[in-house]
C-alpha cells in the first residue's frame, strides 16, 4: 500500500498543522510547504485514494468534504478577492489521498 502523507503525518499528529476548519470527518489546514501566498488543503479523515475511487457509501462524506471546501473557499475569496479550488488525479496527484487545494495569490 502506498504511503499517504495525510494519514501518516497530518492525521496521525506527527506533523502539526495550522487548522483552518475541522469537522468530525474533514480537516482543512494551511499547507506545511505552501506553493501560493494562501495555500489551504482540505482532506477527509478517512483514507480515500482518489476522487475516482469514491464508493457509493462515501457520498455522505463527500458532501461533507465539499461543504468544507465551499466554506473555506468562500472565506478565502472574501478575504483575498479570488481563489482557486484544485484537485489532481493520476500522475498529477503526488499523495494518493483525496484532497483539495484552496489557493490564492501568486505562486511562490
Amino acid at each position: 500500500m502506498e504511503v499517504s502523507l495525510y494519514c501518516d503525518e497530518v492525521l496521525s499528529g506527527k506533523t502539526e498543522v495550522d487548522k483552518v476548519y475541522e469537522t468530525e470527518n474533514v480537516l482543512a489546514y494551511y499547507h506545511t510547504r505552501p506553493f501560493y501566498k494562501v495555500h489551504i488543503v482540505v482532506i477527509p479523515k478517512k483514507h480515500i485514494p482518489l476522487l475516482t475511487t469514491l464508493q457509493d457509501d462515501d457520498m455522505e462524506l463527500f458532501i461533507e468534504l465539499m461543504t468544507v471546501v465551499r466554506k473555506v473557499a468562500t472565506k478565502t475569496e472574501s478575504e483575498y478577492g479570488a481563489c482557486r479550488v484544485i484537485t489532481n488525479l493520476g500522475a498529477y496527484q503526488d499523495s494518493k489521498h483525496l484532497h483539495w487545494h484552496i489557493v490564492s495569490g501568486e505562486k511562490r
